[in-house]
């Protein structure tokens, strides 16, 4: 190809370029739609956590939604309530109301109640332990205790016990699901606070097995189901399960009898156990082996 040929080529393609560049920005031009400045104000009256507790791709998303009606100010749950209360006001509509939910850890067998059959040395996390045998703990369903779920949490509303097990603040959690994702056993599930009747176990081991390691491990003897009201609570691979649907049913009937107290009920002022579940004071961890 000779000189005059390069030329030719290169002054068609840099035509062309001109020609498409130009038509381009008369189609932005044309077919731009202004955006709604509605949309970076409320933005900016969002916690920016971008957690994804309101359903939505973000905080930008959630804002473009709220501005088009589409949901209410109060379905991000990150928010404060004067801060919902102001984007309420900004966009002359109603806050709305939406129960709080929070994330919920389906284990109390802590390191005073429950076995290690063997010592984990490794990285001191949850997922790399969970794939050493399990990661020594003798119920294979139960919390590990590193804390991965601790870690995860983008608002600080997980702390580890003095017996290795997440607590959640239930002020701070906003019911991002990060812990839920976190955990390897998949322990955490996320539940309005009028979910009050709890299955504080995940355990599908039965009587003596179960009970041999976790002293406060479900052994599906099925009595909580048998004392609730009708439907409430059904066994399934030997662990009770609620149904939620019938949540206006429940009531602290269905823990009463359970022997272990993995069955409970969560009250203003803490975790309830039923008469019969037996009482552990120990608060040092159990010996491995």
């Amino acid at each position: 190809m000779d000189v005059t040929q390069l030329l030719i080529a290169a002054g068609v393609m840099t035509g062309l370029g001109v020609i498409l560049s130009s038509v381009l920005a008369l189609a932005n031009k044309k077919l731009h739609v202004a955006e709604d400045p509605r949309i970076d104000a409320v933005e900016e009256m969002l916690p920016g956590a971008n957690c994804g507790a309101c359903s939505s791709a973000g905080c930008r998303a959630f804002a473009e939604q709220v501005v088009a009606g589409e949901v209410s100010p109060a379905q991000c749950s990150a928010n404060s309530g004067e801060a919902t209360e102001a984007i309420a006001q900004y966009l002359g509509v109603e806050a709305g109301a939406t129960e709080k939910r929070v994330a919920r850890l389906a284990c109390a067998g802590g390191n005073n109640v429950a076995r290690m059959r063997a010592h984990y040395r490794g990285i001191e996390s949850c997922r790399a332990a969970s794939l050493i045998a399990g990661g020594g703990k003798g119920c294979t369903y139960g919390c590990l205790g590193f804390g991965d779920c601790q870690i995860a949490c983008p608002f600080d509303a997980i702390t580890m016990n003095a017996q290795g097990l997440p607590v959640v603040d239930e002020a701070r959690c906003t019911a991002c699901g990060e812990c839920v994702s976190a955990c390897p056993k998949y322990l955490f599930s996320i539940h309005p606070l009028s979910h009050r009747l709890w299955v504080n176990c995940k355990s599908h081991a039965f009587g003596k097995d179960a009970r041999s390691q976790c002293e406060v491990a479900c052994i599906g003897c099925g009595i909580c189901g048998k004392d609730a009201a009708e439907g409430l609570i059904a066994m399934q691979d030997r662990l009770p399960v609620v149904d939620y649907s019938k949540n206006d049913l429940a009531d602290v009937a269905a823990i009463q009898r359970c022997p272990t107290g993995a069955i409970v009920w969560l009250g203003d002022d803490g975790v309830v156990k039923g008469e019969k579940a037996a009482v552990v004071e120990r608060e040092e961890p159990l010996p491995v082996g």
